[in-house]
C-alpha cells in the first residue's frame, strides 16, 4: 500500500432546504391558513478517526466532497428530509489545518474522534413559522442557508511510544521485525525503508508498545535533506528515542550519534529532552574489542548507557525491550538482564 501522509481536500457542508409557501385547501375550508413546512438542514462533512486507516492514500485520490443538501419543505407542514452526513475515515494521529489561514481545526489522536470541518446550512422555514394575528397568511418563506466550505489540509503524524532514529541500513527494519509483529522488507542496502512502519512490541499478557521505524535519516535531514522534515515529523509524537548506530558501517558509532543528535537539536530541540535508548547494533559482524572501544568512544561524547544488540541474531532484545518498558512506565518492577 502506497504511504501518504499530507493531503488537501475540499469540503462543501450541504445547503439548507427553501421552507414552502403553502395555504390549506380543504373542502368547506375556503381560507385555510399557511401549512408551509421548513426546509431540511444540510448535511456536515465530518472526519472520524479510526485505527484501522494507516494512510490517507484514499483521500488523496478523490478530493472533493461536497454534502448533500436538506430536501425542499412541502405544503401540510412536511418538513423537508434532513441532508445525510458525509464521514471520512482518516488515520489517529491527523491534524486538520484550515488551508487558507493555517489556523489548526483539530488534532485526532483517539479511536472514532469526529471534526466537523464543513458545517451543513440550516434549512429555511416555511410561511406556516410566519403566521400570527397581525399577519394570518404570510406569502412568503425563508430560502436555505448555504453550506460552509473551505480548503483543509490533512497532515498525517505517527502516534507510536517509541522512535527508531538511525542512518541507512542501520538495521531498523530488522530490529522493529524481530521485536514485534511488523512485517517491515530488510535488506542489505540502504533506503530498503521509504515509508514509516509501525509495530506492535507485546510484553506480559495484556499489554504492549508501539515502536515506530522511520525511514533513515540522513545528514541535512533537519533542512529538508532526502525528505528530512517529511521523515523527522513521525517522531514528533513518541516518549522514547531509540538511536540505532551500526557498529559494521563505514561511519564510526561515535560519528554517527553526533550526527543524529545534531540533526534532532536542529529541528526540534526539545527532541533531545525525551528519554534516549542507544543500541549499538550488528555486534555479530565484529569482534569484541571493536565493541568495547566504540561503547567508550561513546561514553566520552556524552553518550548514555549504551546496549549492544544483534537485531539479525536476536541478542540482547529481552534487555532493550525491559529497558523500553521501564522507561514508558517506571513504576513497573523491570530490570537489566
Amino acid at each position: 500500500m502506497r504511504f501518504i501522509d499530507e493531503t488537501t481536500l475540499y469540503v462543501k457542508g450541504g445547503d439548507g432546504g427553501r421552507g414552502c409557501v403553502s395555504f390549506r385547501r380543504e373542502k368547506f375550508v375556503p381560507l385555510g391558513g399557511p401549512d408551509g413546512g421548513d426546509g431540511g438542514d444540510g448535511a456536515d462533512v465530518i472526519l472520524v478517526a479510526t485505527n484501522r486507516a494507516s494512510t490517507l492514500l484514499d483521500l488523496h485520490f478523490n478530493r472533493h466532497y461536497r454534502a448533500p443538501r436538506g430536501e425542499h419543505g412541502k405544503g401540510k407542514d412536511m418538513h423537508g428530509a434532513n441532508g445525510r452526513v458525509i464521514e471520512l475515515a482518516v488515520p489517529l494521529g491527523t491534524i486538520v489545518f484550515d488551508e487558507e489561514t493555517g489556523a489548526v481545526l483539530g488534532d485526532l489522536t483517539k479511536n472514532d474522534e469526529r471534526l466537523v470541518v464543513a458545517q451543513g446550512g440550516r434549512g429555511g422555514r416555511g410561511n406556516a413559522r410566519f403566521a400570527s394575528s397581525i399577519k394570518q397568511a404570510p406569502d412568503y418563506a425563508q430560502s436555505g442557508l448555504p453550506g460552509e466550505e473551505r480548503c483543509i489540509r490533512l497532515e498525517l503524524k505517527l502516534l507510536a511510544d517509541v522512535g527508531l532514529v538511525g542512518f541507512p541500513n542501520a538495521g531498523k527494519s530488522t530490529l522493529i521485525r524481530s521485536m514485534s509483529r511488523s512485517r517491515a522488507k530488510v535488506a542489505d542496502y540502504p533506503f530498503t525503508t521509504l515509508v514509516p512502519n509501525l509495530g506492535v512490541v507485546p510484553y506480559d499478557d495484556d499489554k504492549a508498545f508501539v515502536i515506530a521505524d522511520v525511514p533513515g535519516l540522513v545528514e541535512g535531514a533537519s533542512r529538508g535533506v532526502g525528505l528530512g522534515h517529511k521523515f523527522l515529523k513521525h517522531i514528533e509524537r513518541t516518549r522514547v528515542l531509540v538511536f540505532l548506530l551500526d557498529a559494521a558501517g563505514d561511519v564510526q558509532p561515535r560519528e554517527a550519534w553526533e550526527t543524529l543528535t545534531g540533526e534532532l537539536r536542529q529541528y526540534d530541540p526539545a527532541l533531545l529532552e525525551r528519554a534516549q535508548i542507544t543500541c549499538l547494533n550488528k555486534a555479530d559482524l565484529v569482534d569484541e574489542e571493536w565493541l568495547e572501544l566504540c561503547v567508550q568512544d561513546l561514553a566520552e561524547a556524552g553518550c548514555p548507557q549504551v546496549i549492544t544488540i544483534s537485531a539479525l541474531e536476536g541478542k540482547a532484545l529481552n534487555p532493550l525491550r525491559k529497558r523500553i518498558i521501564q522507561v514508558l512506565n517506571p513504576k513497573e518492577d523491570n530490570f537489566w538482564d
